[in-house]
């Protein structure tokens, strides 16, 4: 298999001209965000919880009070629709309640419910260890790759909002 940096050689010869600079970058990404995936996928096997419930779980956790569910897919960078999706099943599962923001009546305020506080904090800290592990390695770097890392999620979060 070829590597990130022959891929991308192959694509300036054939397209001369083709801006092939972020192609390492998210070969990397999609690689680590695999790994990742892949660290914690055996602790979702008959948990009470998916992936991307516990994804919305963990903000409302300690949220103060009812978080708006347009504002939680934003800082989730998850569409809308999904939010939502997710939010309905979370919610006939008793895990979460939404209602309708009195300041906004198209938007939702969602809420965490206790039994909803009891499946996050049975699950999550299984979940924590499995990464704490993963990213045991970095000693020393976790700090400049967590700088970077954020550089990189303003950066594209900027060209987002301009694009």
């Amino acid at each position: 298999m070829s590597s990130p940096a022959d891929v991308r050689a192959q694509w300036s010869a054939h397209h001369p001209g083709l801006d092939t600079s972020p192609m390492e970058l998210v070969a990397l990404l999609k690689h680590a965000t695999g790994l990742l995936a892949k660290a914690v996928e055996p602790l979702y096997e008959g948990a009470p919880l998916t992936a991307p419930e516990v994804d919305m779980l963990i903000p409302l956790r300690h949220a103060a009070g009812p978080v708006i569910a347009r504002g939680l897919a934003e800082r989730l960078g998850l569409s809308r629709a999904g939010v939502s999706k997710t939010l309905a099943k979370l919610e006939r599962r008793g895990f979460v309640s939404r209602t309708p923001n009195p300041a906004d009546r198209r938007s939702v305020l969602v809420s965490i419910t206790p039994a909803g506080a009891e499946a996050i904090d049975g699950f999550f800290p299984r979940q924590l260890a499995a990464e704490v592990e993963l990213f045991a390695d970095l000693g020393e770097d976790r700090e400049r790759v967590l700088r970077a890392l954020t550089r990189l999620v303003a950066a594209m979060e900027k060209a987002q909002r301009h694009g």
